[in-house]
């Protein structure tokens, strides 16, 4: 199966002016798997791979990577091989060929040693079973490194961390082993502190919250304090695996050691709930983040409405959907209901994403998934009904509503959140229309806009 291929005709103008200009930053192309973003030059190198069958042909493997590098420079062929090490690279048929290439790009004049390349492959060779090769690397780096202990516990740090991203569970028990006699035997409070770091938040990645509060643990006995970062990772960790008695405990913690539970912390809790269809615990939790006066953020609206199974098949259906938040609020069931309720009293979140002046009024719905541009789009147009019954209000002169062009989707230049509120725009009758100048935005005179929504003031 051919994956990735893409077919680029390069203009001859370029071709013809490219020994007398600058260089072109390199065109990234996002990966549907949300890895490293690949250039056009290493589309066409991994496509050259997969269409002569080079990945079982060592032979024509090395022939095809010699002549990539060395027809490539620095920036495209360290971005090649930086997407094959990326744990959600797209192209995992050719990740055996990871390793030549880096040798082949640490052969080259322009290279810079570095070691966190050297972290990020270890645990590829460990997974196909190259157990020497990876060995090898190590031991070459702590060679280089073993008078420097602060970038040599950034090494090992960076190993454990790229171990648990791409599970591999020898490479990690290993890399494990390693930083724990680092941080055990070293008298500096940086190595120390950075090495518990990197081990609380791997060994949550890798499904062991218990034994990284362990490691908070004996932290404490070896007169480290815990950062708020590693009992954030202790509680997500809890709270991913759907333990949620530990997670809660662990609030508890961080309260009594003097860390005020935020905005972050929250989301990591309400992820967690709303990952497991517990979204009774959810509602509360909002309540105690008003109580508490913690600011609600995008995340926070993403993280509630991505858990309601309603509200999500409004907004990835073909049909109609409720066109105002109480109409919403009547159609959804009790716990969604409930859930809307809390976020829509809260109005920062609205506010943050609103500019208004003379001039313009501006949502801007970028960071937002479709379930919270939906529901922000509901609030903002009941905001700016309220807003215009008021005889002083200055009626902007443009109206725009900013949503990107799918830039950051899962599929590049298609926008969920775009189709959302054009169909949205469709059903509400509204005089918002793509701007031809800039198809990531919705524009509209001010004034239409205002008697489209309170035509009795006309």
């Amino acid at each position: 199966m051919v994956i990735g291929i893409l077919r680029l005709t390069i203009p001859s103008s370029w071709n013809h002016h490219r020994r007398h200009c600058l260089r072109p930053t390199p065109l990234l192309i996002k990966c549907e798997s949300g890895g490293v973003p690949l250039t056009k030059q290493g589309h066409r190198f991994f496509y050259s791979l997969t269409s002569t069958a080079a990945v079982d042909d060592p032979a024509t493997a090395n022939r095809l990577i010699k002549k990539f590098v060395a027809s490539s420079p620095k920036s495209i062929a360290l971005n090649a091989l930086s997407h094959l090490l990326s744990p959600r690279n797209s192209h995992p048929h050719l990740s055996a060929i990871a390793f030549p290439l880096y040798t082949k790009i640490s052969e080259a004049s322009w290279y810079n040693w570095n070691p966190k390349l050297v972290a990020d492959l270890v645990p590829l060779l460990d997974i196909q079973g190259k157990h020497d090769e990876s060995q090898a690397l190590i031991s070459k780096v702590v060679s280089k490194l073993k008078f420097k202990e602060r970038d040599l516990v950034q090494f090992y740090c960076n190993l454990i961390e790229s171990c648990s991203k791409h599970e591999s569970k020898q490479g990690f028990n290993d890399a494990y082993g390693y930083l724990s006699e680092l941080v055990n035997n070293s008298s500096s409070m940086y190595v120390k502190k950075q090495g518990y770091k990197s081990m609380v938040s791997s060994l949550c990645e890798m499904g062991q919250p218990n034994e990284a509060e362990n490691v908070v643990e004996d932290m404490i006995k070896n007169g480290v304090k815990p950062s708020l970062f590693e009992l954030r990772f202790v509680l997500y960790g809890y709270g991913k695996m759907g333990f949620f008695e530990y997670m809660e405990r662990m609030v508890k913690k961080m309260e009594i050691e003097g860390f005020v539970v935020d905005t972050i912390s929250s989301n990591m809790i309400l992820s967690s709930y709303g990952a497991y269809n517990a979204l009774p615990k959810m509602v509360p939790w909002l309540q105690k983040m008003k109580a508490l006066e913690i600011p609600f953020s995008i995340r926070t609206y993403n993280c509630v409405l991505n858990s309601c199974p309603m509200i999500m098949s409004f907004v990835r259906g073909s049909g109609g959907f409720p066109v105002s938040v109480s109409e919403l609020v009547n159609v959804l069931d009790e716990d969604e209901a409930l859930l809307v309720k809390e976020l829509v009293e809260s109005s920062s979140v609205l506010d943050e994403a609103m500019e208004w002046d003379d001039l313009e009024l501006k949502l801007d719905l970028h960071g937002m998934h479709s379930g919270s541009a939906y529901l922000i789009m509901l609030q903002w147009i009941e905001e700016m009904k309220s807003r215009f019954r008021v005889k002083e209000c200055v009626v902007p002169a443009q109206i725009t509503v900013v949503c990107g062009t799918g830039k950051h989707s899962s599929v590049r230049g298609e926008s969920p959140v775009k189709t959302l509120i054009k169909a949205m725009m469709v059903q509400m009758k509204s005089p918002l229309r793509i701007d031809r100048k800039n198809i990531g935005c919705f524009i509209a005179k001010g004034q239409v806009v205002r008697n489209w929504l309170i035509p009795s003031l006309d």
